[in-house]
């Protein structure tokens, strides 16, 4: 929250302290989750939709420089919040890269497991 003007003062979310230098910051996140997503295979859903989303925020970043017009334009809060969600990106990136997620299966599912609704439709007489 700003103050008559002046520089942002306090978030109002408590433990959560004003940004320094938020452009940067979110330049440097950005970058790394980038760097991370690109040790992926090309075609895993995690990687396409994470990059498209971070690659937007960037150029949102790259192109407004008012924090609010950042925060208005991203539409997730705060810039301190955006941070936050950045570093939590991050740390999901590096465990998805880990985890592996589109290797095949080690086994087979059992029938049914993928299937939508859960439950079997009830016949209509």
């Amino acid at each position: 929250m700003s103050c008559g003007g002046g520089a942002k003062r306090f978030t109002n979310i408590t433990g959560l302290p004003v940004a320094k230098n938020p452009h940067k910051l979110l330049a440097v996140l950005y970058g790394k989750i980038l760097r991370t997503l690109q040790k992926m295979p090309e075609n895993a859903a995690y990687r396409k939709y994470t990059e498209d989303i971070i690659n937007e925020r960037s150029q949102i970043l790259i192109c407004t420089p008012s924090v609010e017009d950042v925060e208005k334009e991203i539409g997730c809060g705060q810039i301190e919040e955006i941070i936050v969600q950045a570093e939590n990106e991050l740390s999901l990136s590096r465990k998805m890269l880990a985890w592996k997620p589109w290797d095949a299966l080690v086994n087979q599912p059992p029938p049914g497991q993928w299937s939508w609704p859960p439950a079997q439709a009830v016949q209509q007489r």
